[in-house]
């Protein structure tokens, strides 16, 4: 980890400097070098980005898995999944990340993160994966029935309240999230249309759930304590992950979303602004407001993908503005400010080259 944050570090150093990568040709061709680039060839793994994070995590290559499969990187899926889980499984436990070095981590430490998992099936159902399953069986059903066991109140079928874990969020505190219940929901229906491992989640209707206990008749909750935010993570992973597919709902998330100024000056900002109520982990004030009212070019990826489904125009609206940033910047950037511009503290700047922009390529096929 010290290795990791150092890494980090002295590529803020050198962005100061202006030694940042800018890419040839237009937004496709950006795009497919960028991609190329997060693959390792040494090792045959997708790795989140080849600067900050140049090392795979679960829930960004989960992001991805599909728009890369409907690209055509299903060999290199198939290989990062068989790279990864071999890890896991000499490390004892599925965790979040495998650093360049080969090490499996999880952020913050000492924290379970429930979507590194759920992610995992979710690549292993759609890239179609049956030798892979039946070569991780048993280390598979047996993270599996840890996951239930640490995350699930089996009474409820919800997220506990009283744990915190690692999620997309990951300096944020929340008491059940909604996340974290979505993909909870996620890993239970992946796990009924695979069929060859255990399901311990099959008594639990995580749609219900979740309409029950987020869905206020405009938004869904953040989480279950008492604060009244509206968030985009929130809003826009219960539709992306497939749980949610009531249109009426969707519209009224989505009305909600651009009601609170989520989607400016494009998609997607977790809050429209800092909020006090909101928890974090104390090291939170070394990179600012990186999980606050700033701009995620993951997110706002997921967004338009739901956008499209019931507003076409808009949807290409959303997309033209990242058209408009990678041939700006000649790059597929991270994040940025609440003014639309690189994410930058004295310690951090953006990373760039993120394999988010497969979701990028898969949209402007169906948009642009």
């Amino acid at each position: 980890m010290i290795l990791d944050v150092l890494r980090i570090f002295f590529r803020r150093i050198k962005v100061l400097f202006r030694v940042i990568i800018r890419y040839g040709g237009d937004d496709k061709d950006i795009c497919e070098q960028i991609i190329s680039d997060c693959y390792n060839q040494k090792k045959k793994y997708f790795m989140v980005s080849k600067y900050n994070f140049s090392e795979f995590y679960a829930r960004d290559f989960g992001w991805c898995a599909q728009a890369l499969l409907n690209l055509g990187y299903r060999k290199e899926i198939i290989n990062t999944l068989d790279y990864v889980l071999g890890v896991f499984q000499q490390h004892g436990r599925i965790e979040q990340s495998v650093s360049p070095r080969g090490i499996a981590f999880t952020f913050p430490m000492n924290k379970y993160s429930p979507d590194a998992l759920a992610f995992i099936i979710r690549a292993l159902r759609l890239s179609r994966a049956k030798e892979l399953i039946n070569k991780y069986k048993r280390f598979l059903n047996q993270e599996i029935r840890k996951y239930y066991e640490l995350v699930v109140d089996n009474e409820t079928g919800l997220v506990k309240k009283d744990k915190s874990f690692s999620s997309m969020k990951d300096y944020s505190i929340r008491k059940s999230s909604c996340y974290d219940n979505v993909m909870t929901g996620m890993l239970a229906n992946d796990l009924k249309k695979i069929k060859d491992l255990a399901n311990p989640f099959k008594k639990h209707d995580y749609k219900k759930l979740l309409i029950k206990n987020f869905w206020t008749g405009k938004y869904f909750l953040d989480d279950l304590s008492n604060i009244r935010a509206i968030t985009g993570d929130a809003n826009v992973l219960p539709f992306w992950s497939g749980l949610i597919t009531d249109k009426k709902i969707r519209r009224k998330a989505f009305d909600s979303i651009r009601k609170e100024g989520l989607d400016k000056p494009f998609p997607l900002k977790y809050t429209v602004k800092r909020l006090k109520e909101q928890k974090m982990i104390s090291i939170e004030f070394i990179a600012g407001n990186y999980e606050r009212d700033v701009v995620w070019a993951h997110m706002g990826m997921m967004f338009i993908e739901m956008v499209g489904m019931i507003d076409k125009k808009l949807a290409r609206k959303y997309l033209n503005q990242y058209k408009q940033q990678i041939l700006k910047h000649k790059n597929f950037l991270e994040v940025y400010d609440k003014n639309g511009k690189p994410f930058q503290t004295l310690l951090y700047y953006a990373d760039g080259g993120m394999l988010w922009c497969a979701n990028y390529l898969y949209l402007r096929k169906k948009l642009l």
